[in-house]
Parts: C-alpha cells; structure tokens; sequence
C-alpha cells in the first residue's frame, strides 16, 4: 500500500512539472520560431521583482484527484472504503490544483523600458537573466503580439 501512494505522489509531481510553460525572454515557443519579430531599442528605466502565476490547467486536480481516490480507497473495506475513496478523490483534486498552481509559479521581472522612440513600455517575463537600470537592450515583438526584453 505505501508503495502505491509513493508511486501515486511522484506520478502527480511529474505529470504537473511537465505542464510548467515559460515565461522567459530567452525560450521561444515552437510556433514563434522562423517568425518575423518587429526590433526596437532602449534603455532600461526599472526592474521590478514580481511573481508570475503558476498554470490552473485543471490537470494538477485530475491527477490529485486520482491519487487521493487510490489511497482512500485502500482504508476499510466495504462502504467504507467507498466512502473513503470518495472523500480521497475530493481532497486530492483540491491538493492538486493547489500543487500545480504552486510547482509552476515563477519569479519574474517587470522591466520598464524607454524607448529611442520616445514611449515607454513595460514587460514582464521570468527573471532568468538580470537587468539593470541604464542597460541597452532589444525590445522584440512578434505578430501574435508576444514581447520580450534581451539584452
């Protein structure tokens, strides 16, 4: 029984670290490879530490939801252990949404940038790379609207 809740536990972990996306300015995704990007230059005006939400994809539930059915309904026997399973299913759904949102939150940067067009943006994307005020950077924005700040 502890071996089916072990391999139950690291089966959640897995399946919710494989959902983590990235947020940062130097992962494209496949569909923005080979793609034109529109490149404006600037100078960095603030960096900010901010939190990027992890992914609610309900995928983190489903699994904690099959996991606590598993483990509950190995106690008792009988109605028991239906019942038990039930109420398994019901905690494990609720630990694993919160697991999967946690396991994939993210530090990240708001990076504002002024532009040598005279407008100022602001990006926010994973604190992957350090930047500092005063720094040269490449503001790049694709056709479905993504922007990134790179140094």
């Amino acid at each position: 029984m502890k071996a089916y809740r072990i391999i139950a536990s690291l089966a959640v972990t897995a399946l919710l670290a494989g959902c983590a996306s990235s947020n940062s300015g130097e992962v494209y995704s496949r569909d923005q490879a080979r793609r034109t990007q529109a490149v404006q230059m600037g100078t960095v005006q603030a960096v900010k530490n901010v939190q990027i939400e992890g992914t609610k994809s309900g995928v983190g539930a489903v699994g904690g939801g099959v996991a606590g059915g598993v483990i509950g309904s190995t106690i008792g026997g009988g109605n028991g252990s239906i019942l038990a399973a039930v109420g398994g299913a019901a905690l494990g759904a609720i630990g694993g949404a919160v697991a999967e949102e946690k396991i994939t939150k993210k530090n990240g940067l708001e990076i504002t940038v002024k532009l040598d067009s005279g407008s100022t943006i602001a990006v926010v994307q994973e604190a992957d790379v350090l930047y500092s005020v005063g720094d040269r950077v490449r503001v790049l924005t694709s056709s479905d609207g993504t922007t990134r700040v790179v140094k």
